[in-house]
């Protein structure tokens, strides 16, 4: 995924919104408290939805989810906002894959983006009797083979 760092934010690099995320929705009032806020479990769905797809194409198969490390929301999102999750393979072990998530806002209306929220979520592979599925059948040599994959 192409990079580029957003003015005003020199430690931030800005996801290029023309290529595809692994996933993008719009938050809708449906997806609110009662206060008028995206509830951070709509969020963390998308997220692992997101993480899911990736996990799935990578191991060549079923996954469910096992854990997430390091969640932090950043900033809230919006009714109308535009959620884009992209995702990335960061570890390979004998039956998991850690899939690190970044999501941003689009602002409705504006444009303008955000980094909304950030973590790992892991995944194990399964077979049709639900057992973990090593890694070493899952059809390729090095865990960089797909390195382009998202």
């Amino acid at each position: 995924m192409s990079q580029k760092t957003r003015r005003g934010t020199p430690n931030e690099s800005m996801p290029e919104f023309d290529q595809a995320p692994v996933l993008r929705v719009r938050a809708m009032p449906a997806d609110t408290n009662p206060a008028g806020d995206v509830f951070g479990g709509w969020v963390l769905a998308q997220m692992d939805a997101a993480g899911a797809m990736t996990a799935a194409r990578r191991s060549q198969g079923r996954v469910v989810t096992v854990g997430i490390e390091a969640m932090t929301f950043h900033k809230p999102v919006l009714v109308g906002d535009e959620l884009n999750c992209y995702a990335r393979v960061i570890r390979v072990g004998r039956s998991s894959i850690a899939v690190a998530i970044d999501t941003w806002v689009r602002r409705y209306l504006t444009d303008e983006p955000y980094r909304v929220t950030e973590g790992v979520f892991t995944f194990v592979a399964i077979d049709s009797q639900r057992r973990p599925r090593p890694s070493d059948t899952w059809g390729w040599q090095t865990d960089d083979e797909h390195g382009d994959w998202t």
